[in-house]
């Protein structure tokens, strides 16, 4: 594989995706009505998602996906697909339209199950396949979807829902004496069938997606077809400028691979990683569950080039990598998503794995995961930043309180505006409008600042800072030093209430296996990199990695929740 370049400025790259918007009539940008807002977009997109079955079977007798036992090839992944669409329109009523939820862990039959009801020109639900049945019971009801294709540890939570909701319940995997179907079945009736002569809107929806829940419940957010499609083109655009800029250089010998190690449920999962190897033709090697030995063992035996995880993810694969002494050769990019990747894990990628590119972006549910991109040598020189907007239609801009835009260098809130961003919350009017500008404007609810070269910084979250006594401290930042520390896998503060200051700065810790961090070696260690009032006062050390919401990010209103309730009770 060869060695590392430095990539060409942004303004450069930016240049090159100009040439192939205007050479690619598939990417031809120009002014349209998305959903009754005039707006830049892609004027001859595909109009719906169907478009990636005709790009994987491009690819038809390439392997699509590995999951332990099972090897689909592309063509396999798209003749099931097609299958369980004809099935859920012929066996189960399926109309345009309609709401069809998928509550599965990742499996080649999810995959299968996603496309299907797309094909089908319904709207698919992803609900999380950690649920409770309870959540379960919430994601059904909000998002009426009567139809349920899930797995037997999901199915066994929504079962004592079946009547009171009026559920349809197909077993993704195996066979269940009382689900109402199978996907084995249904795909074996559907074999061999032509896709389903449908008519789909480009702005009708596609999926509900839920968000984490951080203010309350779970918010389904509505997106259509255009803002899918939006995004994999952007996608691909900026995969082509890359190539283009890098001079069509291979970085890698063999067929591009990627580990699926994210839950397909999210949309970095769903969009970044899935839909993008649909269309590319890259491989994709699942994962039960994470593990960095395995993660290690299957990158290793398939070959794997690409890794796109949490910020944990991918600092426990180079900590395990480097404790075997391998180098992983075969990867050329470790990518992250759902939170900012500490600077410190950046260096250690690069020590460990010098023939990869490390990468990160920045993206949300609400916009199809399309936003910022930071890879090659800008992210290495710029390592706290997300990134600049991609190109062609996405644009990005902070705002102060007033909505006043801010200037370069200045704080603000972080608005996104492209044809991806979504149609707004479902049965939510109220929180739609708190986000959506009547021109379109999405308000992130992240603090960032915009550099003179055009990268994004996260801040913070505008509800996600300590105050203490009148001072503003920055929660990334804080959490961003501890993450320096060897042995400290993750971090997370949260503001303590105090009578005298207001708030105190608390953090909650997990510790690498063994090690012992005592509360003065702490502070040591944090005082050259932070000023003394934003070193936590109280650190809680928890012994397994600390809880995470719907989207992967840690869940910092149920860790505020746990542990002030143990502070009270101490």
């Amino acid at each position: 594989m060869a060695e590392r370049k430095p990539a060409p400025p942004r303004a450069r790259l930016e240049e090159i995706a100009k040439q192939i918007v205007a050479s690619e009539d598939v990417l031809n940008v120009g002014e349209t009505e998305v959903l009754g807002v005039k707006q830049l977009a892609y004027v001859n997109a595909p109009p719906d998602l169907r478009f990636l079955l005709m790009k994987a079977m491009e690819h038809a007798d390439k392997t699509g996906v590995v999951f332990e036992d099972q090897r689909w090839s592309f063509g396999e992944l798209v003749g099931k697909s097609v299958a369980i669409a004809n099935a859920l329109i012929e066996r189960h009523g399926v109309t345009p339209g309609t709401r069809v939820a998928l509550a599965m862990r990742n499996s080649p039959e999810w995959m299968a199950s996603f496309l299907g009801i797309v094909t089908a020109g319904a709207v698919v639900v992803p609900l999380n396949g950690w649920w409770t049945s309870e959540e379960m019971a919430f994601g059904l009801a909000d998002s009426g979807a009567r139809i349920v294709i899930a797995g037997a540890r999901q199915i066994e939570r929504i079962r004592p829902h079946k009547a009171a909701l009026g559920l349809t319940l197909i077993a993704g995997r195996g066979e269940l004496d009382d689900a109402d179907d199978t996907f084995a079945d249904m795909a074996a009736a559907g074999a061999g069938k032509e896709p389903p002569a449908i008519e789909i809107d480009p702005d009708s929806d596609f999926a509900i997606f839920y968000t984490s829940g951080s203010t309350g419940t779970p918010k389904g957010a509505v997106l259509t077809q255009r803002g899918a499609v939006t995004t994999v083109l952007s996608f691909a655009l900026l995969g082509a400028a890359l190539r283009l800029a890098n001079g069509d250089q291979d970085f890698t010998e063999g067929d591009p691979a990627v580990l699926v190690c994210l839950p397909l449920f999210h949309c970095t999962g769903s969009h970044a990683v899935f839909m993008m190897s649909l269309f590319s033709g890259r491989k994709m090697v699942l994962m039960r569950k994470w593990d960095a030995g395995d993660a290690v063992d299957l990158i290793q035996a398939e070959r794997i080039t690409d890794m796109v995880g949490v910020p944990t993810m991918s600092h426990e694969l180079t900590l395990e990598a480097e404790r075997r002494g391998v180098s992983l050769d075969t990867l050329q990019s470790m990518g992250t998503g759902g939170a900012k990747r500490p600077e410190a894990h950046v260096q250690k990628i690069n020590e460990v794995f010098p023939k990869a590119w490390s990468s990160s972006g920045y993206g949300l549910t609400e916009t199809n995961a399309l936003g910022t991109y930071n890879g090659y040598s800008e992210y290495q020189a710029k390592p706290g930043s997300c990134g600049a907007p991609l190109p062609a239609v996405t644009f990005i801009k902070t705002v102060d309180e007033n909505g006043k835009e801010t200037p370069t260098g200045q704080p603000g809130e972080v608005w996104i505006k492209s044809p991806a961003v979504f149609r707004g919350y479902l049965n939510q009017p109220e929180a739609t409008r708190a986000v959506l500008t009547e021109d379109r404007w999405f308000k992130t609810g992240d603090v960032g600042i915009i550099d003179e070269d055009g990268f994004l910084f996260i801040v913070d979250r505008i509800k996600d800072m300590v105050i203490r006594g009148g001072e503003n401290v920055s929660c990334l930042e804080v959490e961003g030093a501890l993450a320096r520390h060897p042995d400290i896998l993750e971090a997370a503060v949260i503001g303590i209430p105090d009578e005298r200051l207001g708030e105190r700065v608390g953090a909650a810790i997990h510790l690498r296996e063994g090690a012992s961090l005592p509360d003065d070696e702490i502070v040591a260690f944090l005082k050259p990199h932070l000023a003394t009032f934003k070193i936590p006062d109280t650190v809680w050390r928890l012994d397994t990695p600390l809880p995470r919401g719907g989207t992967s990010k840690i869940d910092k209103p149920g860790l505020r929740k746990m542990l002030l309730k143990n502070e009270e009770t101490a």
